[in-house]
């Protein structure tokens, strides 16, 4: 894989791959987003786990002036993934020929720069480059996140009831890349 990052007072946002290293800083952007945004919609008991999913494909920070402002996340399919079921029965492929773009997410004081496209580009290129094609689900209520991805060209498949726990149900955008 390519770095791509660039850093320095007023230099344009550089993606790089993630490496432990970067988990610390990641949390605490994560962090101001919650705050900020609510994502994650329930804050995770173990963000650097949550952040580092078991199907792992691979991950991508963005930097800003030498400092993480944002992440990205490309994993194999979960049971609790929506996309990739309707992908299948849409292409007529299997859910192992997918990936799922998920744990995105840019610090506020960060966004307007393109950092979410950059990260988002990066997140599907690294799929195609494995012949898998790029999925996601999205809470209907992240309206920023869905015109992202429709700005970039994704397909809305499908808005699903998903059930988190027995308390939660949560209504979930499924997405396709182009």
């Amino acid at each position: 894989m390519r770095s791509e990052s660039v850093s320095g007072p007023g230099t344009a946002p550089g993606v790089r791959c993630r490496d432990d290293r970067d988990l610390a800083a990641c949390v605490r952007v994560l962090a101001e987003v919650h705050a900020r945004d609510g994502y994650p919609v329930n804050w995770p008991e173990a963000p650097t786990s949550w952040l580092t999913p078991p199907a792992l494909i691979g991950s991508w920070v963005a930097e800003l002036d030498g400092r993480i402002a944002g992440h990205v996340v490309l994993s194999r399919s979960g049971a609790g993934d929506a996309a990739p079921g309707l992908w299948s029965a849409r292409a007529g492929v299997g859910v192992d020929g997918m990936a799922v773009v998920s744990r995105l997410f840019v610090a506020p004081s960060a966004r307007g720069r393109g950092i979410g496209a950059l990260l988002m580009a990066r997140a599907a290129e690294e799929a195609r480059a494995r012949a898998l094609h790029p999925v996601l689900d999205v809470v209907v209520s992240d309206t920023a996140a869905a015109a992202l991805y429709e700005r970039l060209g994704w397909r809305l498949l499908a808005t699903v009831e998903q059930r988190w726990s027995p308390e939660q149900l949560v209504a979930v955008h499924c997405y396709a890349a182009p």
